[in-house]
């Protein structure tokens, strides 16, 4: 039976004409810098400015934010797309998991309107970059032990501590600091949200040295009694958790569309080559220990983006704990897709595979971060075994 064509437009797993004409657009805009592009600046110690510069001034940058404050209006499911075309053409854009998605998600949703007119809009356009420090060297994936603390000295806030992997501090205007404060009735540390402008007095960053092919670098963070005023601290100081999933949730949706594109680029090289390359009679594409894994690679990428639809599509919606497991699972699927079918794709082109010429090698370690950040597999596993399962914690 042929579907009418208002039910293919209200049909979840066909794009409508509004996405699909982004998707072409980011990607004729990918493709003019590349994975070339991509590596020369890593190779040069150069930021990826004129990229990200360009995507601001088209949009494509702030499309998940109000339109009342300079953004797009759209929701996470472009900004994925936008993610995911930008990672497929063999470049990628680091901090649009963290400006836009996590930072400008948690202001647009919990900052009072001041805080939206000043920094939306610089964010909307790629003019202002703000960095996220939630991970500290004792705390890791453990957010409840965070130490670094915001206590009041007047009407204004004073923060102490550290933070380590925190990306791109020194292309951000500022970071957006997970602290603790304390219940004043209870004395327990309770998590709150504080903007720290990277040139406050107290505030210092020192790079972490990576065995990585990126333009955009790692950072630990010294926060020395940085004092802040009383609009620093963005929502409510008792309701970060909740706050923490607007922003978390991004985060892992960014992740795996980060992790989609890697995949689909490796793929089409490896299908490309092996496609051309002849050893015997015919293509080596032909034989099935080359096209099994491939094929294998192709259905596992296509599933990891259905669930990172389905995750994008219900925090759209405004479900942040329905849209927490499926983002938790997209992430884990999508990493998992995108290392094996990077390691298929060096493997299947054989010594080319590891030539600078093909570029595919720098994708072994690109890739491997999936599986590590911003959360690792393993506390996924934790996580789905706990709410999805009902299994008790292990920790």
């Amino acid at each position: 039976m042929t579907a009418h064509l208002d039910d293919i437009a209200a049909n979840p797993f066909v794009e409508s004409s509004e996405r699909a004409d982004l998707r072409a657009s980011v990607a004729a805009f990918a493709a003019k810098y590349g994975q070339e592009y991509f590596r020369e600046c890593a190779l040069e110690g150069r930021k990826t400015d004129e990229m990200w510069s360009e995507a601001g001034k088209l949009g494509f940058i702030g499309v998940n934010l109000p339109e009342a404050y300079g953004g797009g209006g759209a929701g996470m499911y472009e900004l994925s797309i936008v993610m995911e075309e930008i990672a497929a053409a063999g470049t990628g854009l680091l901090m649009l998991v963290v400006s836009p998605a996590i930072c400008g998600n948690i202001i647009a949703r919990f900052g009072t309107d001041a805080q939206k007119q000043q920094w939306i809009p610089g964010l909307a356009d790629g003019t202002i970059t703000m960095a996220f420090g939630i991970t500290e060297p004792d705390a890791g994936s453990n957010s409840h032990q965070i130490t670094t603390t915001a206590r009041r000295d007047g009407d204004e806030w004073l923060l102490t501590g550290r933070k380590v992997f925190i990306s791109g501090v020194d292309q951000a205007e500022a970071v957006l600091i997970v602290a603790r404060t304390e219940d004043a009735k209870t004395g327990k540390l309770k998590p709150a949200l504080f903007i720290v402008p990277t040139d406050a007095p107290g505030f210092e960053y020192t790079m972490i040295d990576m065995e990585l092919q990126n333009p955009e670098k790692q950072f630990q963070l010294f926060l020395d009694d940085v004092r802040l005023p009383a609009d620093a601290l963005v929502g409510s100081e008792d309701a970060a958790l909740s706050q923490l999933f607007a922003g978390l949730n991004p985060e892992r949706i960014m992740a795996a569309a980060s992790a989609v594109g890697m995949g689909r680029f490796a793929l089409n090289k490896a299908v490309a080559y092996v496609n051309d390359r002849t050893v015997w009679k015919t293509p080596i594409g032909a034989h099935q220990a080359i096209a099994h894994p491939l094929a294998e690679g192709k259905v596992a990428i296509e599933m990891a983006k259905l669930m990172m639809q389905k995750a994008a599509t219900l925090y759209d919606a405004g479900d942040d704990w329905g849209a927490a497991e499926p983002a938790n699972m997209a992430k884990y699927a999508a990493a998992e897709a995108c290392v094996k079918i990077v390691d298929h794709a060096v493997h299947s082109m054989g010594g080319n595979g590891l030539t600078s010429e093909y570029g595919l090698a720098p994708m072994l370690s690109l890739a491997r971060i999936a599986r590590i950040a911003p959360v690792s597999r393993e506390m996924i596993l934790n996580f789905v075994a706990q709410t999805s399962l009902g299994l008790p914690k292990s920790y």
